[in-house]
């Protein structure tokens, strides 16, 4: 196994193919299609349930024709042994269940080496992006363990990139915050650095619970990867001042990763650098993404997953104890080429001065799923527009920055924005806390998302904030991954 992972990181970069003007990565496209449809039995029932067993897949184009496969069309539609390679599921040997956001938990089989692909994407944040082939580094596993795929996931690409020769050390506390402090002070000062995994208001909360106990961060020199939502920039730059990190674009990552396809791309100094400088122009943010929020803006290998846009959603292909091909995972964005982004950004003064880790891999930009916004007055308000109001610095040692959004109606039956906020550990509930926290998620709000500002009365625009404590069982339970909204 070490040396299909050698031979993996070792793969030529991506080149234009002289004789069909293609790259490889479509060639390797279409090879797999053809592997998967001659050898996994409910890919070839599904091209026939949906009249397409006999198509012809010589190009691109004739690939984009293909049909569209869901969760509910393809992978609960069918035996999850024939989802498999060989119709086999014996021949995986670790079984991931996805989080059930969405519905009912499901199960996503893999092996080994289908963790080659997302370990390489590891290697892309932590070795180009945080120097971890020269600098000893301890990497703290945050994500909860067990059946879902985070934990697992990232406990075993960094253990592989260890197999590699990289002086990477896994320890794998798990979502515990008392625990992660603990080895962190207890070992920390060993390695060079640490590298704490995990869900952003997670790691927000160990950082702040490792302030309130005097934890000096800056002495353990540590890089937050994190995963699982998109969060801001203001948010970005308060966890590094926390933590005394001075560059945000070298000491954090965001993984764009899912139970269905693993890790599909990845934050790079290059894309940190590109968002953060929009962040200052939402007028060029909202022409380059067409929505009036800041997405996620990562880089991917097409090799590895090759992604389509369709009807502003993603689609993506890539191999798997259970592959995906023109899969629909339900989040909306886009593709942008890396040519395409610095035409883009250079006539406006925003294109980054060569940065570290600045390949030219394709970017892709990601919303999230539509349906964790909540309309109100026709206008979607998004978690990402509330999460700035929120995330300024006269608030950061009263809030968490976790929250719930809710439309509720009042006693007349009218339609309101109801916002609970967790309150920090040394924050305390008052009228002017709540009234300080309501002006400024408006302020952000109207001046972010114009559908909010045009659509919604001025009378209206004030959501009712209840602000409850540290872990709220309700509204802030711990242990689980939080959810921004409900419905």
């Amino acid at each position: 196994m070490i040396t299909e992972l050698t031979q993996f990181f070792e793969r030529a970069p991506i080149a234009a193919d002289p004789a069909t003007g293609g790259t490889p990565a479509e060639a390797e496209l279409l090879a797999l299609f053809e592997r998967v449809r001659a050898r996994v039995p409910a890919y070839r029932r599904f091209l026939a349930d949906q009249g397409a067993a006999d198509a012809e897949v010589k190009t691109l184009d004739d690939f984009r024709r293909l049909p569209v496969c869901t969760k509910q069309n393809y992978h609960q539609a069918y035996p999850l042994p024939a989802l498999c390679w060989d119709g086999l599921l014996e021949s995986c040997d670790m079984l991931a269940v996805s989080s059930g956001s969405t519905g009912e938990p499901t199960v996503w089989p893999r092996f080994v080496t289908h963790e080659l692909g997302t370990t390489a994407r590891f290697e892309q944040v932590l070795v180009s992006g945080f120097d971890a082939d020269r600098r000893s580094t301890l990497a703290v596993v945050c994500f909860a363990l067990g059946s879902w795929v985070g934990g697992m996931y990232t406990a075993a690409a960094c253990r592989h990139l260890a197999g590699k020769g990289y002086p990477i050390t896994v320890v794998t506390p798990g979502n515990n915050p008392a625990e992660i402090l603990r080895i962190v002070g207890a070992i920390g000062h060993l390695f060079d650095q640490v590298v704490l995994f995990g869900y952003p208001p997670f790691v927000k909360d160990v950082v702040d619970a490792g302030c309130a106990r005097g934890l000096d961060w800056q002495r353990y020199r540590v890089k937050l990867v994190l995963a699982g939502e998109v969060f801001s920039e203001d948010w970005r730059k308060l966890v590094c001042q926390r933590l005394a990190a001075p560059e945000p674009a070298l000491a954090t990552a965001s993984l764009y990763g899912t139970a269905d396809g693993g890790v599909l791309a990845n934050e790079t100094p290059l894309s940190i650098q590109i968002r953060s400088a929009l962040s200052e122009r939402p007028d060029l943010a909202r022409e380059l993404f067409g929505e009036p929020r800041l997405p996620t803006l990562c880089q991917y290998d097409p090799r590895h997953r090759y992604f389509e846009v369709v009807d502003g959603q993603l689609l993506f292909s890539g191999d798997g104890g259970a592959p995906l091909l023109r899969y629909n995972i339900l989040d909306r964005g886009g593709v942008i080429s890396h040519a395409e982004m610095q035409a883009f950004l250079e006539p406006h003064g925003l294109w980054p001065q060569p940065a570290k880790s600045n390949t030219a891999l394709p970017f892709v930009y990601v919303f999230g799923r539509s349906n964790f916004a909540v309309s109100y007055y026709g206008a979607n308000v998004y978690p990402e527009n509330v999460a700035i109001g929120l995330e300024q610095p006269e608030f950061s040692n009263d809030v968490t920055g976790k929250f719930v959004l809710e439309v509720i109606e009042d006693a007349a039956l009218n339609a309101r924005l109801k916002l609970s906020v967790e309150l920090a550990a040394a924050g305390a509930a008052s009228p002017d806390l709540a009234q300080r926290l309501q002006a400024s998620v408006v302020r952000h709000l109207v001046g972010v998302n114009s559908e909010f500002a045009n659509y919604v009365p001025a009378a209206a625009r004030e959501p009712q904030v209840q602000l409850l404590p540290l872990g709220d069982p309700d509204y802030f339970p711990r242990g689980v991954k939080h959810r921004y909204t409900r419905h």
